[in-house]
C-alpha cells in the first residue's frame, strides 16, 4: 500500500512540474512586431575642395590693382577679381554684354556733349577684408574708380579718360560725360572688364593704401584674394556672395612657373590642370597628341611690333630705322611660332582682327612692307654714317613670345654690323624698366581692343614713356601724331574714321617709326576634365577666362 502511495506521489509531482514548464495561455492577438536593431549611420566622409592649378608662363606677380596691371599674368588674375559696367562675355571677346550695370545703354547729346547713363545692378557685395567687412557696392566706387583711371600716378591707362566726366545721380545711377562724342565701339572698352575699366571697391582700397592694395587687392568677381606666396603663387577662394551665384570652384591657384619644361611635366603629371603653352604649331600638335589632354588656340591674336625710340642715336636717324626694316625678315621671324598660333601683320592695328589696319596687298602697294634687302640695309647705314655698324642693349622678358623675337632680330641685324646685347629678366621687370625708357627698341607685344587705344596708347605725345603727360607705351617718344589719332577718334563716320586710322598707319611706317612682326594666338592646354563653362573663341584677358561657371568633372 506505502508503495502505490508513493508511486502516485511521484506521478502527481511529476505532472506538476510539467505543468509548471507550460507557457501561461495568452489572448488571442496579433503577434507582436520584433524591432529591427538600430542602424548607426557612418557621418559622410568630408569632400576634397575643387581646386583649379593653373601654372602660368610669368616668374612672379606684378601688381593686382587693376588699374596698373599691365602684364599678362597680372591682367589674369585681376580678370578673376574684379568687375566693370560693362563686359566682353567670357570666351567671346567680340561681344559686349552688362556686368555691373543692368543693361548697355543708349548715349544721348545733351549741350554738343554725349551722356551715357548707367543704371546698376542692386545687391553687388564687395569682397570682405580685414579692414572693412562685405559691404554692397554703388556708385560711389563706380565714380571713384573711373576718376582713379584717369589720374596717370594711380593708372596705367589714364589717357584713355581724357575729356570724360563721371558723376552719381544716386546710389545706383551713374552719369559718364564726354565732352567729343565717340560711337559705342570706342566707348564701349573704356568701361569695360580691361585695363582701366576695372571697379574697385573704395573703402578697401583707401583702408589698405595703394601700395598693400597691388597684392591684397578687393572687387566683386568670382573669386577674392586668399594669399600670394611671391615667385609661387597667388591663391583665389570662391566668392560665397558672388551675384551671379557662387562658383563651381571652390578655390583657383594661380602658379607662376617661367620654365615651360617644368609647366609641362606638372600637365602630364597631373599636379597642374591648366598650363599656358608654348606658341609654337609643332608643340601644339605634340601636345594634343598627350591621352587626355587638349591644347586650345585661340584668340585674341596679340600683335609684336619693334619700337624704335626716334629720340636717341643712332636710331634718331631715319635712315637708320629704315635700314633696320630692309635687315629684318618677318617669316624670320613668323618660322619661330608658326601656324596655327602665328601669322604676319602689317600695320600696327591687325587687320586680320580689327577695322583700321592696313593689309599686306595695301602696304605693298604703297610700297611700304620693306621688303627683306640686307644689301640694301648696308647701303643706307653707309649713307646715314654708320657703315661699321654700331651696338645697343636692351631688356627682354623671359616670356617665349618676348624672347625669341628679340634673338631673332639679334642675329639678322648682325649681318648688317649691328650688334644687340640682351639682358633677359623676369616679365613683370621688363615692363617696368621698359616704362623707364632703359630700351632704344622695344619689341612689345600687345593686344588692344580697337583702332584708337593701338594709336593713343603707342604713339600718342600723352602717352610717351617717362616724360608724357599721362605716361603709357609710347616707346618711340613720336609726338607728331596727336592730331591725326584725335580726328580719327572723333570722326562718327565709320568709313571715314577706318580710313583715318589707316592714315595714321601709313605715316607710321614711312617714318618708320615701329616695324610690325607677327600677331600670336593664345596657346592654353588643359586636362579633359577642364571644363571652363564657355566655348573658348577669344579672350581679352589673354587666358581661357576662369569664372563661376568654370569646374573640374574628373
Amino acid at each position: 500500500m506505502k508503495r502505490v502511495v508513493l508511486l502516485l506521489s511521484l506521478v502527481m509531482l511529476m505532472a506538476f512540474i510539467a505543468a509548471c514548464a507550460q507557457p501561461a495561455a495568452q489572448p488571442a492577438t496579433a503577434p507582436a512586431e520584433v524591432e529591427e536593431p538600430a542602424v548607426v549611420e557612418e557621418e559622410a566622409a568630408p569632400q576634397e575642395p575643387i581646386v583649379l592649378r593653373y601654372a602660368d608662363k610669368a616668374a612672379d606677380l606684378g601688381t593686382m590693382d587693376p588699374h596698373s596691371a599691365a602684364a599678362t599674368n597680372d591682367r589674369n588674375l585681376v580678370d578673376m577679381i574684379f568687375n566693370a559696367l560693362v563686359r566682353y562675355a567670357p570666351g567671346d571677346g567680340s561681344t559686349f554684354e552688362p556686368d555691373l550695370a543692368e543693361a548697355l545703354p543708349e548715349p544721348e547729346l545733351v549741350d554738343g556733349k554725349q551722356v551715357w547713363i548707367f543704371n546698376l545692378k542692386q545687391g553687388v557685395m564687395c569682397h570682405p577684408s580685414e579692414e572693412v567687412p562685405a559691404y554692397e557696392l554703388t556708385s560711389e566706387d563706380v565714380v571713384f574708380s573711373l576718376q582713379k583711371s584717369a589720374v596717370a600716378g594711380t593708372s596705367a591707362y589714364a589717357g584713355e579718360y581724357d575729356g570724360m566726366a563721371v558723376e552719381a545721380l544716386d546710389d545706383y545711377t551713374v552719369q559718364i560725360t564726354l565732352d567729343n562724342p565717340i560711337s559705342p565701339v570706342l566707348f564701349f572698352p573704356k568701361v569695360a572688364d580691361y585695363a582701366g575699366g576695372f571697379i574697385v571697391c573704395k573703402q578697401s582700397y583707401e583702408a589698405k593704401g595703394a601700395e598693400t592694395f597691388k597684392t591684397e587687392p578687393i572687387g566683386t568677381g568670382p573669386f577674392l584674394f586668399d594669399s600670394y606666396s611671391p615667385q609661387d603663387k597667388v591663391v583665389l577662394a570662391a566668392n560665397d556672395d558672388y551675384f551671379r551665384g557662387r562658383p563651381k570652384l571652390d578655390a583657383v591657384e594661380y602658379r607662376f612657373m617661367p620654365e615651360l619644361n617644368s609647366r609641362e611635366l606638372g600637365l602630364k603629371s597631373g599636379e597642374l590642370d591648366v598650363i599656358n603653352g608654348a606658341a609654337e604649331g609643332i608643340w601644339v600638335e605634340r601636345m594634343n597628341k598627350e591621352e587626355g589632354i587638349s591644347v586650345d588656340v585661340y584668340g585674341v591674336g596679340e600683335v609684336a611690333v619693334v619700337h624704335f625710340d626716334i629720340t636717341v642715336e643712332p636710331l634718331d636717324n631715319p635712315l637708320v630705322r629704315q635700314a633696320i626694316a630692309y635687315a629684318l625678315d618677318r617669316d624670320e621671324f613668323l618660322a619661330l611660332f608658326g601656324e596655327p598660333v602665328a601669322a604676319n601683320v602689317y600695320s600696327q592695328v591687325p587687320a586680320q582682327f580689327l577695322p583700321g589696319g592696313l593689309t599686306q596687298e595695301e602696304v605693298v602697294e604703297l610700297g611700304l612692307d620693306y621688303a627683306v634687302d640686307r644689301e640694301k640695309a648696308k647701303a643706307l647705314l653707309e649713307e646715314a654714317g654708320y657703315g661699321d655698324g654700331f651696338s645697343l642693349e636692351m631688356v627682354s622678358s623671359e616670356r617665349e613670345s618676348y624672347l625669341k623675337n628679340y634673338q631673332s632680330m639679334q642675329a639678322q641685324l648682325a649681318e648688317i654690323g649691328i650688334d644687340i646685347k640682351i639682358n633677359t629678366v623676369d616679365h613683370s621687370s621688363m615692363h617696368s624698366m621698359i616704362r623707364d625708357d632703359v630700351n632704344p627698341i622695344v619689341i612689345y607685344v600687345a593686344w588692344r581692343p580697337n583702332a584708337d587705344v593701338y594709336l593713343t596708347r603707342f604713339y600718342h605725345s600723352d602717352s610717351v614713356v617717362v616724360t608724357g603727360a599721362k605716361p603709357d607705351t609710347n616707346f618711340s617718344h613720336v609726338t607728331d601724331l596727336d592730331d591725326m589719332i584725335v580726328a580719327a577718334r572723333v570722326e562718327l563716320d565709320a568709313d571715314k574714321q577706318i580710313q583715318l586710322w589707316k592714315d595714321a598707319q601709313i605715316k607710321i611706317l614711312e617714318d618708320m617709326i615701329a616695324y610690325p612682326l607677327q600677331y600670336q594666338n593664345q596657346v592654353t592646354a588643359r586636362h579633359d576634365y577642364v571644363d571652363y563653362g564657355h566655348v573658348l573663341k577669344s579672350a581679352l584677358a589673354l587666358y581661357p577666362q576662369i569664372t563661376e561657371n568654370t569646374t573640374i568633372n574628373k
